[in-house]
């Protein structure tokens, strides 16, 4: 049983500016199916390596596949849409399969405008793929696929083709029975640009207990699980010993959600000596760490150095249309606290709604400047298609060309500019920060690792500036305020939308929000979500799993329920 899993060749000047990042996606979905006897398998990495199209061609050529996989987000899902065309055509009988969270939730559109995709993983792929090779390998392949849960694949029948969708899966309950195959990647390749080491991106958790109306994550994992921090430690020793990384960053949406496995983790990144090896960073929120102040000394001392907040937007008005019920003072605050124990902070901001003006860019900047982060990142908003803040303003949506759905093209459109200007003003914010930081915070900004990575996520920046790859700006025709009225986003207005398929998926956490809502003396409005709240789920053990309080909140912590982490089907 030949397998060929592709990570499709897509590039959009955003996260990829600081290096080469590991799929990880890749490495776990190997590690499953190595673990069920199918050892039998390659990756090919286009993005990584660049390949094109004709030279990944020739590539499958040499091939003789009986499966190959692909995995999409939603701006890559064309790149890997052709990719598995291109196998179609060169191996007619291989089954071709694509997962990821925009096909989980869009296969209605997927199948329908490429049908060379034989079945859709619906969900986290580990049980779900090793299943279908499974029923490939014993010869049951296509009469059993209705037997199989978390698929979605095209049906001839004698009134046409019907798109079906199985039952959806189970998710993994015990993410601790999950082993990566870090083997499988090509590890040179992968370089951290700031410390020019090698990265990766382990997770320590799945999914989240919370309802930001603007992300996807929730509804992807559905349940939040969490692993043994020694199992992720264990790990992260082996990827330093065997494969030399030098950096990570969690995977995880809001790895602190959880403080006693987070600090657990801290204590034993400590306890192993690998605090002073590795160096790492996460995504999380500000009242997470408003709650940890007296535990930021001790995250750093176990390596933390990079610290991205959610901060997200400049009005208060803005946090409230996210769900996120955070108070712009927080935001100074926490700034001022990760900086004072030594930990670089990055304030991330969303612009581009359609009530964005060139006021509320400007408060963006001279918030920046105020709270002073070493780093800011203006993203411009991307209504995924299946979140529920884009069921809100669809009827604002008019681009629907999902290879700009990157963060870093202007798809909305704000009523009082046009999206050049949008860009335009959104550079000039990143010229003036980053000019002031290189001038007088940077070459000043202390000793030992967090001077020596400032100064390599400046010259990260600088590099991708010069490269003209910074924002995709070499592509679109921007150089500079002269141009802002000739940028050219090359939108294909062609596309067309499909409505998202959600009707048989439901996360837990928006079960525990519905019931919330409905239950006598019931939270208005139900669950806060993500950033906000007076506290966070009890860490008391008879807390009801999936509680309808706010992600972030300040007080308590989450229940260490390892029994029911998983939460229902």
């Amino acid at each position: 049983m030949r397998i060929l899993l592709i990570h499709p060749n897509y590039h959009s000047g955003g996260a990829e500016i600081a290096g080469n990042w590991p799929p990880a996606w890749a490495a776990y979905l190997a590690g499953a199916l190595k673990a069920a006897g199918y050892s039998d398998l390659r990756f090919i990495d286009t993005m990584t390596n660049d390949i094109s199209e004709e030279n990944l061609r020739k590539i499958l050529a040499e091939e003789k596949p009986d499966l190959v996989g692909c995995t999409a987000i939603t701006p890559s899902i064309y790149k890997a849409e052709r990719a598995l065309q291109i196998v179609k055509e060169l191996h007619p009988n291989a089954v071709t399969v694509l997962g990821g969270i925009h096909a989980t939730f869009m296969y209605q559109q997927v199948l329908t405008e490429a049908p060379w995709i034989d079945v859709i993983i619906r969900g986290e792929g580990e049980e779900i793929l090793t299943n279908l090779v499974r029923t490939v390998a014993e010869g049951n392949w296509p009469a059993q696929k209705h037997s199989i849960k978390g698929l979605a694949f095209t049906d001839q029948t004698p009134e046409g083709a019907k798109i079906v969708a199985t039952a959806a899966a189970p998710t993994i309950k015990d993410l601790d029975s999950i082993e990566a195959d870090w083997d499988i990647l090509e590890w040179e390749k992968y370089i951290y640009i700031p410390l020019n080491c090698r990265v990766a991106i382990p997770n320590m958790a799945r999914g989240c207990p919370f309802t930001c109306s603007f992300c996807s994550q929730w509804k992807f994992w559905r349940d939040y699980r969490f692993r043994d921090p020694k199992k992720v430690v264990d790990e992260i020793e082996t990827l330093y010993k065997k494969h030399n990384i030098g950096f990570f960053i969690l995977a995880d949406e809001e790895p602190t959600i959880n403080r006693k496995k987070f600090i657990q983790f801290c204590e034993e990144m400590i306890a192993r000596g690998l605090n002073e090896k590795v160096l790492w960073g996460i995504n999380t929120r500000v009242t997470d760490i408003l709650r940890d102040e007296e535990y930021l000394a001790m995250y750093r001392k176990a390596g933390l150095i990079h610290v991205s907040l959610g901060t997200e937007a400049a009005a208060q008005m803005k946090l409230d249309l996210f769900n996120k019920e955070t108070k712009i003072s927080d935001n100074k605050k926490a700034i001022q606290l990760l900086r004072d124990a030594g930990i670089v902070v990055e304030a991330q901001f969303i612009v581009g709604l359609e009530n964005e003006t060139p006021e509320t860019l400007e408060e963006t900047y001279r918030m920046a400047v105020e709270w002073g982060p070493d780093m800011a990142n203006w993203s411009m908003y991307t209504p995924w298609p299946f979140t529920s803040l884009f069921q809100e303003m669809k009827d604002k949506v008019e681009v629907f060309d999902f290879d700009k759905y990157n963060f870093v093209t202007p798809i909305m459109k704000p009523a009082a500019m046009e999206r050049g200007e949008l860009l335009d003003r959104v550079m000039n914010n990143y010229r003036r920060f980053y000019f002031k930081k290189a001038l007088f915070h940077y070459p000043w900004a202390g000793t030992g690792d967090r001077r020596r990575y400032l100064l390599g996520c400046l010259k990260a920046f600088l590099k991708s500036g010069f490269e003209r790859k910074f924002y995709d700006l070499g592509k679109v025709g921007y150089w500079g305020p002269q141009s802002k009225k000739k940028v050219n986003f090359h939108f294909d207005d062609k596309r067309a939308i499909l409505p998202a398929s959600t009707d048989d998926w439901e996360a837990a956490a928006d079960r525990s929000r519905k019931a919330q809502k409905t239950a006598p003396g019931g939270v208005p409005g139900g669950m806060m979500a993500c950033g906000g709240g007076t506290e966070q789920m009890e860490e008391l053990s008879g807390t009801p799993a999936g509680a309808p309080l706010a992600c972030g909140g300040s007080q308590q912590q989450m229940a260490d329920q390892d029994a029911a982490a998983g939460g229902a089907d």
